[in-house]
């Protein structure tokens, strides 16, 4: 388990308190009242809970933390040949299945681009792999993304192929994300907060929060899977906890 007080020392200079003058306003309260703790894993033990599983290698367990380190960094041929691997970040799973949650959990940058937070639901057909949404982390920036209704719905996700439809996707995908500007700093520990409340997604970072939308994919009754993940060079995780939420009161 690693300490935070250092990173809590030492923060990052947030712009605007996550948002800049041209994006709404990040709720200054959270939007989510913890229920029941569904998973909680400081990492300590040798073996990893029965919960994780492998998506995208490839991560490791090891000195208190979780981390992940892209290895698909670019588009590769199969190993019969007949195919295309695509480049992907690197994934490690947890079969937790939530409709209003609270995610918290250290993250740290070990070279990565990106951190993310994402949850999935399988068995729904009408977005690709069943991507419903996602909070990722930058060095600059946060951004939040409803997948089912936006980039990963199946008809938008096969017209993005289409360089020509380059426009009427753009459309489709008007208010379906937002990024906000941060400053972090590689090798420190960070507190991330992902709360997912209704079709709203609030992130926060050492309390402080980051960015906030509201879209309808974000409302996806049963999100079954989530996931973390790292693009770039290498990013560590700690001190995961997943609870059931409610909508905090106002």
């Amino acid at each position: 388990m690693h300490p935070l007080a250092t990173a809590s020392l030492s923060l990052l200079v947030f712009a605007s308190l996550g948002f800049a003058a041209d994006k709404p306003p990040v709720p200054a309260a959270p939007i989510a009242e913890k229920k029941e703790l569904l998973f909680a894993d400081d990492f300590e033990s040798a073996m990893p809970a029965k919960p994780w599983h492998r998506v995208v290698p490839t991560f490791a367990f090891g000195k208190g933390a979780l981390t992940g380190t892209q290895t698909r960094d670019k588009d590769m041929p199969s190993a019969d040949g007949k195919s295309v691997v695509k480049a992907h970040a690197a994934v490690h799973g947890l079969e937790i299945p939530t409709k209003d949650s609270v995610v918290e959990v250290k993250i740290r940058f070990d070279g990565a681009t990106m951190i993310d937070v994402e949850f999935d639901d399988r068995k729904y057909t009408g977005a690709h792999y069943g991507h419903i949404c996602r909070a990722q982390v930058r060095l600059t920036g946060v951004t939040i993304i409803d997948e089912r209704d936006g980039t990963m719905r199946n008809d938008i996700y096969e017209m993005k192929k289409d360089p020509a439809k380059k426009a009427e996707v753009a459309k489709l995908l008007a208010g379906r994300s937002i990024t906000y500007p941060a400053k972090l700093e590689a090798g420190k520990w960070y507190a991330l907060a992902v709360e997912t409340v209704g079709e709203a997604m609030r992130v926060s970072i050492d309390g402080k929060p980051m960015a906030y939308l509201k879209s309808s994919g974000i409302g996806h009754a049963t999100k079954s899977k989530i996931e973390l993940g790292v693009a770039g060079k290498s990013g560590s995780f700690d001190d995961i906890k997943v609870w059931n939420a409610v909508p905090a009161k106002p």
